[in-house]
């Protein structure tokens, strides 16, 4: 089936679908590059941050909410950077809950929680249904080591979304070498206050390209620790979820195997970057930009919707099968990305989580 064929056969409403048959149903909005943090699986060495007059306005990012929710967005997760180093992010949220009449579901933020003492009890009142909280070790020195960063604020932070009553996960990316020491820990502290917690694998999504296989702490290897001191059993099927769940004496444990056991064949996702470029896939070498498109939404709402939607379909349409494909095609056509200046460093702090 082509791409026209799909539109003759689409849905009465109409949802961005990509040539696997996945349809999009979730939306990651990056509001800021900026980050206080600079871990190592994210942050370049240097940095060059976006230049404010660059960035979407919460106004604008509304309007593209607005569009993608009525060609059937259900999620939106705010990220950054840290997204709390935004002002206005909070605000933003409360706007959002508008759109839940015209089909969103859900409202989310990744953060690393060092700012959530100040803020959790006006996300909840914003109404945010729920948080992912980054914390890749409870030993503080490794954690400084990590993020450059003191670990106690953000402990304070969980413990202040707890008290606000917000529906809170834990992130923890293990780097071989570095905090591997930490799965059983953590999962002993999750396992006490009472909060899910998830293991990422270790991805290529460090701007300067350091990134090598010979770092990942697999799910095998997060599984075999966990069975030294918990009996382990597996959750129901992960279908869209890029965690697949396991539970220890009750608890749920998510591990998000992007490298070993990838999730990319069920992928529904989308984003959008703070200064409006939208990308297809969190691997892609290629993005849409559409700030000037995003900015007529409001002036001239009928024609540059279609306009939008004349960019957007193709473009999503041709997303890749997944991140394997994408490292295999990159191989093919550039052996050695480091050494081409036109290769884009794509970096997790600019594109979101």
């Amino acid at each position: 089936m082509n791409y026209i064929d799909s539109l003759q056969q689409a849905e009465p409403v109409l949802v961005f679908q990509d040539q696997f048959g996945r349809s999009k149903r979730k939306l990651r909005i990056s509001v800021t590059d900026r980050c206080n943090f600079k871990c190592v699986y994210c942050m370049p060495e240097h940095p060059e941050w976006m230049k404010k007059h660059d960035l979407l306005s919460f106004e604008e990012l509304y309007h593209f909410c607005e569009f993608m929710v009525h060609r059937g967005i259900e999620q939106i997760r705010i990220t950054g950077g840290e997204p709390l180093m935004r002002q206005g992010v909070v605000h933003f949220i409360a706007e959002l809950q508008l759109l839940k009449k015209n089909g969103l579901k859900r409202i989310s933020m990744t953060t690393n929680g060092h700012y959530l003492k100040q803020y959790a009890a006006a996300l909840k009142q914003a109404g945010l249904d729920d948080l992912n909280i980054s914390l890749d070790s409870l030993d503080a020195d490794q954690f400084e080591q990590l993020t450059a960063k003191k670990l106690q604020p953000v402990l304070e932070g969980i413990q202040a979304a707890q008290q606000a009553g917000l529906s809170i996960k834990i992130n923890t990316v293990l780097i071989k070498g570095i905090n591997e020491t930490q799965i059983l820990p953590l999962a002993h502290w999750a396992k006490r206050e009472n909060i899910e917690l998830r293991f990422i694998e270790f991805m290529p999504l460090d701007g300067d390209q350091n990134w090598s296989r010979d770092h990942v702490v697999s799910e095998q290897d997060i599984l075999e620790q966990l069975a030294t001191e918990f009996e382990l059993k597996i959750g129901q099927s992960q279908g869209a979820n890029p965690a697949r769940t396991y539970f220890i004496e009750g608890m749920p444990i998510g591990i998000i195997s992007t490298i070993t056991h990838s999730f990319c064949g069920s992928c529904d996702r989308l984003r959008l970057n703070a200064q409006g470029e939208f990308f297809n896939c969190l691997f892609s070498t290629q993005g849409l930009k559409l700030k000037d498109r995003i900015q007529q939404l409001q002036q001239q709402a009928s024609s540059a919707e279609h306009m939008l939607q004349q960019q957007l379909s193709p473009y999503i349409w041709n997303k890749a099968a997944g991140f394997h494909a994408i490292q295999m095609q990159q191989k093919q056509l550039n052996p050695a990305p480091k050494t081409n200046p036109n290769f884009r460093k794509i970096s997790m702090h600019m594109i979101g989580g």
